[in-house]
């Protein structure tokens, strides 16, 4: 399918700026869509992922070659063969609300992220105890051996921020609305104003960690007095708001508009995140024809991931990979199990009969359409039109990704408001093993949203995680793929690496998997 043409000429787009404090000219950031919550533990939404990262800080941060390093940990001490892990917080560490970190708010906080996050969940099954020593140390008491705490420490999404006991002892099934963290950049409440701006201020008080910033990890120095996020939907109007000068940065420019914006002086177009994303649809479980297995498999298979791809980024094959399996190119966990589920093609007449046996009699499927995110709503339109050509009774619901996020916390009918399917951009770094992708579980009420339940692909994962052994892990994964592809818990559709523009009047951005402000200069 090819890409729709873009209407109207670029350059005669108008921005409705909001108004600006004035003073020193702030940095202006055009985000992928609206930002809904603070909250990044309650939901996996990756506007809500970058927002929190400015505010909130981690215990372990990353490097851009995504390695885990001790962020606001001073350091750990790893005993009893990795079955005991004692953090010791750094110093200088306080929360926007002038109060210091505590140990005992690190503790809250991260029992509140487990019961969201299905990492944070591995480590609830084999924990002991996680209690407090002191104000600032800690402890993780496994019943097994867990080296891999600081990866999963230092995971995005859910992200494990801290938080002050206060706050992180509430509900973690309801969004936090008081924002109060410890990181470099403040969130301004009052200024918010939602599918328009959202405004981040310089933490004066904030003590770096010593060190070269590495993306998340090291001193993490806020260079830039104040930020606004101007959400602009349209892209067009991004993009000509960028080689005007009203903004600085477009986290994701339409890729059909990166040739102009390659050829416009003053603006840099690059790959910041070099991982970039794992997309994937996401079936209920719960409800409605997607709940059938029959009908997943014929789902997954009217897809044709090259074809989404090419509808997502163009026709540049260097910015996207497709066809893949659960586990992105490269990584450790690939694998060719299962593959013949997505690579090859079945005709119309073939899926339709899959549908049939299936016990599939025109049942409305109600596919989310966010159509304020430039990539999802690429990756619907083809997809849409893939269901309908079975035989499928689409009900697509276009929407902004804002309400998206709300409306897929539902376990309601699908006609009490629920719903059948939704697509996702998870960070393709996490898709490299079975320790972090959410894509590939089976715990039923704990999982994400769409909440898939299977006792034997649970079983294989934990296999994986109990095993030492490099070949062994990797035969491991071959089966979790086979499991989940057959099981269809995610639809793949490709791994994709969405460029970014911003004007030459500010630094080069730090290279990793999100948009970071930290070292960004603006002349």
């Amino acid at each position: 399918m090819k890409r729709r043409a873009l209407l109207g000429a670029v350059s005669g787009a108008v921005l409705a700026r909001p108004g600006i404090v004035r003073g020193a000219s702030p940095l202006v950031f055009v985000p992928q869509g609206n930002l809904v919550t603070m909250d990044a533990v309650w939901t996996t939404a990756t506007v809500t992922r970058n927002a929190a990262a400015m505010v909130f800080e981690t215990l372990y941060g990353r490097t851009e070659g995504l390695e885990p390093r001790p962020q606001m940990v001073a350091g750990a001490l790893v005993e009893d063969g990795a079955k005991r892990w004692t953090l010791t917080l750094r110093d200088g560490l306080r929360f926007h609300d002038g109060e210091p970190v505590l140990a005992r708010d690190c503790v809250a906080s991260l029992n509140r992220w487990m019961k969201r996050d299905g990492a944070g969940q591995t480590i609830s099954e084999r924990l002991d105890v996680l209690e407090v020593l002191d104000d600032r140390r800690f402890v993780f008491r496994f019943r097994k051996p867990f080296a891999s705490l600081p990866a999963v420490l230092s995971k995005t999404q859910p992200t494990p921020v801290m938080m002050p006991e206060r706050l992180a002892k509430t509900d973690p099934f309801k969004a936090v609305t008081e924002v109060v963290g410890s990181g470099p950049f403040r969130y301004e409440a009052r200024e918010y104003v939602s599918g328009s701006r959202a405004v981040f201020t310089r933490n004066e008080k904030y003590v770096p960690r010593e060190g070269a910033m590495n993306f998340s990890s090291g001193g993490l120095r806020a260079l830039v007095d104040r930020v606004e996020w101007h959400v602009i939907p349209d892209a067009a109007t991004a993009a000509s708001a960028l080689r005007t000068g009203e903004v600085d940065w477009v986290e994701t420019p339409l890729p059909d508009l990166l040739p102009m914006l390659r050829k416009t002086p003053g603006v840099t177009v690059g790959v910041l995140d070099r991982t970039g994303y794992y997309g994937v649809l996401r079936p209920n479980w719960e409800q409605g024809p997607t709940s059938v297995l029959g009908v997943r498999q014929a789902m997954l298979a009217a897809i044709d991931q090259v074809e989404v791809m090419t509808a997502t980024m163009g026709e540049d094959r260097s910015l996207y990979n497709a066809p893949v399996g659960l586990f992105v190119p490269g990584s450790v966990g690939e694998n060719e199990a299962g593959m013949e589920l997505v690579r090859r093609r079945k005709s119309v007449p073939e899926i339709k009969a899959m549908l049939a046996a299936a016990g599939y009699r025109g049942e409305r499927v109600v596919l989310f359409h966010p159509t304020d995110q430039v990539f999802y709503n690429a990756m619907i339109g083809v997809v849409a039109h893939a269901f309908r050509e079975i035989g499928l009774n689409v009900d697509e619901v276009s929407t902004d990704w804002g309400t998206v996020v709300e409306r897929r916390t539902s376990h309601a009918a699908l006609d009490k408001g629920g719903w059948s399917m939704f697509p996702a951009g998870n960070p393709a770094a996490e898709y490299v093993d079975p320790l972090l992708p959410s894509g590939v579980r089976g715990n039923g009420a704990k999982a994400w949203f769409g909440w898939p339940s299977d006792a034997k692909l649970e079983a294989l994962r934990e296999a994986w995680l109990d095993e030492t052994d490099a070949g062994k892990q990797k035969a491991l994964c071959a089966e979790i793929q086979a499991r989940a592809l057959e099981l269809v818990t995610v639809i793949p559709l490709g791994q994709y690496l969405p460029p970014a523009a911003w004007s030459k009047k500010i630094s080069t951005p730090l290279a990793g998997m999100m948009p970071v402000f930290w070292g960004v200069e603006k002349g």
